[in-house]
């Protein structure tokens, strides 16, 4: 996607600003394109579930012993004292949403199709083996894609490089807030 095509869809989505302990970066997500995904990331996120949540795993070319298909990802949660979540979603596959897996796009982390809850990673670098068809998840069907960092991808590679006992950053990094960006087109008259 070019630098003019991200501007045009950044334009079209709900901005959302996460400051963590690192420093902050603002994403763009796409209801028009994945309404299941981004409804159900909003709902944590109105819910102050991702306050005081934590970037807990680094996913690098050296840290995946094992796996034929290597990504680069870093994957965060919930506060973990913030209790029970909602249920499970609908996987929304890249191939319905044409939202693919690159350099700063954020995706539901999940295990089987329909698994996905509030766990969420941003991909470092294109990573097309996470899209539909794509052979990092043995059943093929991809991980639901639903935005992109728009500013501040710095701070991704930073947590990415973060200290790590494998895949897991020791300590974690924190997430301060998470906050939907107001938006900047005034309100309609009626």
């Amino acid at each position: 996607m070019s630098a003019e095509q991200k501007k045009k869809t950044a334009d079209s989505g709900v901005h959302v600003v996460f400051s963590t302990e690192l420093g902050n970066f603002e994403v763009v997500i796409f209801p028009s394109k994945a309404p299941i995904t981004v409804t159900n990331f909003l709902k944590y996120l109105d819910s102050g579930y991702y306050n005081g949540g934590v970037f807990h795993r680094t996913v690098k070319m050296d840290n995946q012993p094992g796996k034929n298909v290597l990504i680069e990802v870093v994957q965060a949660g919930p506060n973990p004292a913030s209790g029970e979540g909602f249920p499970p979603i609908i996987l929304e596959r890249t191939d319905k949403t044409g939202i693919k897996h690159q350099d700063g796009t954020i995706s539901m982390a999940r295990d089987a199709a329909d698994t996905a809850t509030s766990d969420f990673f941003i991909c470092i670098n294109d990573q097309p083996e996470l899209d539909f068809g794509g052979k990092r998840n043995p059943d093929g069907q991809g991980f639901a894609a639903f935005g992109h960092v728009v500013s501040g991808m710095h701070v991704i590679r930073k947590i990415q490089a973060a200290p790590a006992e494998g895949q897991r950053l020791t300590p974690p990094i924190r997430i301060l807030s998470v906050k939907r960006k107001p938006s900047l087109t005034p309100a309609p008259k009626s």
